[in-house]
């Protein structure tokens, strides 16, 4: 049952002063007048709790402290889950992500949990509360993250998480692994310019993305110092899949003083760019030069072969999963927030402008 008396007024310390010692389960059903078992059934996700006993619960846990002691390994007959959110995962990339965690939660024993928030950058509680439910021991999440009340409850629980290529700026405190998007654009500019480029469009990704915005900042830096103007015009935000590379590109590629090179924020994006030149009756790299990001492998299969960005993926997802399973094991990272290096892979899609 789920107790509606008042709090307690023994020997206990006042509700708004958290107590020195640990806090117990049983310490915290007794403040608040509920049963040992509804305070369980908070920590563990279930939802046959009130949303208002839920919330007393939840905000007593977080003033007193409390966190779940961890289960020592191979001490318990729960599988050992590893849960892995997408904010989407209908993106390619998605692949070389999934091979990253593999790697590392395979030889480990550690299974792994997909899931996807439909777009969105935070999961719904409901969502939460069911991983919550299942207990996983480590949770990344890429492209998306979780609001300070959520990361509380994960707190609480003793489930360590990670951030791969955080949508926003990287959260205090939290473990993050990206890579040098800023260096990525500007290289891929850069290697345009000394083509002999000058009017260079660049399609990102979404503007509320942080890495779509540093890639552009990139592109940005590479124009200041050629000591080039960038044309607001040449500047669009896309999706990171192949229909925004081709809506934006049949519009660049429309008009009359057309850009002679095209960087595109993802790989797929860069396919997108490649049908509407191919529409529009624009050779590459003889009319056109376009550049990709990722270095997915079928950049190397197309026709021309794609001069792209090399972005790390599956070194990013192994990196956050072993920080994951080392803090899973009372290890904490000597480094927080990391950034792998990027690198230009120069093939066949980019050559200097027509004259």
């Amino acid at each position: 049952m789920t107790g509606t008396g008042t709090t307690g007024t023994g020997t206990t310390s006042a509700p708004s002063t958290p107590s020195t010692s640990r806090a117990t389960i049983a310490a915290i059903a007794a403040e608040l007048g509920v049963s040992v078992p509804t305070v369980s059934k908070v920590l563990n996700g279930r939802p046959d709790v009130s949303p208002a006993t839920r919330a007393r619960v939840e905000e007593s846990i977080a003033r007193h402290g409390y966190q779940r002691r961890r289960s020592a390994t191979g001490t318990t007959s729960r599988p050992r889950l590893l849960d892995l959110v997408f904010h989407e995962h209908g993106a390619p990339w998605a692949v070389e992500i999934i091979k990253g965690v593999e790697e590392v939660a395979g030889p480990a024993r550690v299974g792994v949990v997909l899931s996807e928030l439909g777009g969105a950058h935070r999961p719904r509680q409901e969502w939460l509360d069911d991983v919550l439910a299942r207990r996983p021991i480590g949770m990344i999440f890429v492209l998306s993250d979780l609001d300070p009340a959520q990361r509380q409850q994960l707190e609480t629980r003793s489930i360590p998480f990670a951030v791969v290529d955080t949508a926003g700026e990287p959260p205090a405190g939290v473990p993050t692994v990206g890579s040098a998007n800023w260096n990525g654009g500007l290289a891929a500019t850069r290697h345009l310019v000394e083509l002999g480029h000058r009017r260079i469009a660049v399609i990102s990704g979404p503007a509320d993305v942080l890495c779509s915005r540093a890639r552009i900042d990139g592109y940005r830096s590479a124009h200041d110092e050629a000591g080039l103007a960038v044309d607001r015009a040449l500047v669009r935000y896309g999706n990171f899949f192949v229909d925004g590379g081709y809506e934006h590109g049949l519009d660049l590629l429309r008009g009359p003083d057309r850009p002679t090179a095209v960087f595109a924020g993802s790989d797929y994006q860069a396919l997108g760019v490649l049908r509407a030149a191919r529409e529009l009756g624009l050779r590459v790299p003889e009319d056109l030069s376009v550049v990709g990001y990722d270095d997915l492998p079928v950049t190397q299969w197309i026709g021309p072969a794609l001069t792209t960005v090399r972005q790390p993926l599956r070194e990013m997802a192994s990196t956050a999963t072993r920080m994951v399973l080392d803090l899973a094991e009372g290890r904490p990272p000597t480094n927080l927030q990391i950034d792998l290096a990027t690198e230009l892979v120069v093939r066949e899609s980019t050559a200097p402008p027509p004259r």
